[in-house]
């Protein structure tokens, strides 16, 4: 777009009517779904080249450099962030103050990813001879894979995106919005790749309810003992509510005589059950649990079971050993409870 061009739909855009509540949300979803059809169609041309940045990334055998300026040197702060919390060491250094000075942190063993949209961003270009000289190979994310940047990189992330109609395409919006999300494909990528584990992950964000659950195992604050509410096949439904109202979980696993876990029954099991049944409290638990419920092994981390509490919109969980048995049962409030009790 030229200067002119800008400055005649900037005027249009002042000069215009006030929009109501209404067209500016249409506005903001039209973005939105811009930026998500730009990043729909990036995963089409993921390729050779991003296999490479991997290995590249993978094989680092000091730090990663992330370069940019502007937006996209805030995109590339993100991406440091990101590498560094995964246990790839990892910093942002700006382009414009790398040639004054912070150049210094380049060493040899780095592998430096710069990142310029447009690819000819004069600061970012001052860096190459330097990376060059202590033979730190680079890769480039830029929108135009034809640019001065991606002739001089090892590896080359097309990040470009469709052109945008005003006043959408003025901002770097969705090319940030692709940036960012070509990172994050290269974070995820890299922790399958080495084998990382939730342990692992927690150990580099202790702090807050994220490193708290992570490093807490299920059999630490199961309900266990006197406090599981458990019931046998054959117990009536009004024992069982007489077990659930005085462990106050909203829940009682239902054991075979084996202490094997066959099923359990929630309040809304007994809902449904006053809606289905003419007597419900007469009915045995047997018939009036839910079979093969979701359960969780004892040495998973609560982390896991919060992650399938929320997949299947449930707040207990039964724990049991790896032939069945019933060991416990952990309630959503257990896990939220640890941020407070740290």
């Amino acid at each position: 777009m030229k200067i002119k061009d800008i400055i005649t739909n900037l005027s249009n855009f002042n000069n215009s009517s006030p929009m109501d509540d209404d067209a500016l949300l249409d506005v903001a979803r039209k973005l939105i779904i811009l930026e998500s059809d730009a990043i729909k169609t990036l995963s089409n041309r993921l390729d050779e080249s991003f296999l490479v940045a991997l290995k590249m990334i993978d094989e680092c055998e000091n730090k990663v450099i992330v370069s940019g300026l502007g937006k996209s040197g805030i995109a590339g702060r993100k991406i440091a962030a990101t590498l560094a919390s995964i246990g790839e060491p990892a910093l942002f250094m700006h382009s414009a103050e790398a040639v004054h000075g912070d150049m210094g942190v380049i060493s040899k063993g780095d592998v430096a990813i710069c990142i310029s949209y447009s690819g000819e961003t004069r600061e970012l270009m001052e860096l190459i001879p330097r990376f060059r000289l202590q033979g730190v190979p680079v890769i480039a994310m830029t929108g135009n894979t034809d640019s001065a940047l991606a002739n001089l990189a090892d590896c080359v992330l097309d990040v470009s995106v469709p052109s945008l109609p005003w006043p959408y395409g003025i901002l770097p919006t969705s090319s940030n919005a692709v940036t960012v999300a070509v990172g994050d494909a290269l974070a995820v990528a890299l922790m399958v790749k080495r084998g990382v584990k939730e342990e692992d992950f927690a150990l580099l964000h202790p702090g807050g309810l994220l490193g708290t659950k992570m490093l807490v195992r299920v059999s630490d604050i199961m309900h266990t003992g006197k406090a599981l509410p458990v019931v046998t096949l054959d117990t009536r439904m009004k024992e069982a509510l007489v077990e659930m109202t005085v462990k106050r979980l909203g829940v009682t696993c239902v054991v075979d005589e084996d202490g094997k876990l066959k099923g359990i029954i929630t309040d809304g099991d007994l809902r449904r059950l006053l809606k289905e049944s003419s007597n419900p409290l007469e009915l045995t638990a047997a018939k009036a649990m839910t079979s093969s419920p979701k359960t969780i092994s004892p040495k998973n981390l609560s982390a896991r079971a919060l992650h399938i509490m929320e997949n299947h919109n449930i707040t207990s969980l039964p724990v049991a050993d790896d032939n069945g048995r019933l060991m416990g049962l952990i309630h959503l409030h257990d896990i939220l409870k640890l941020e407070t009790d740290k």
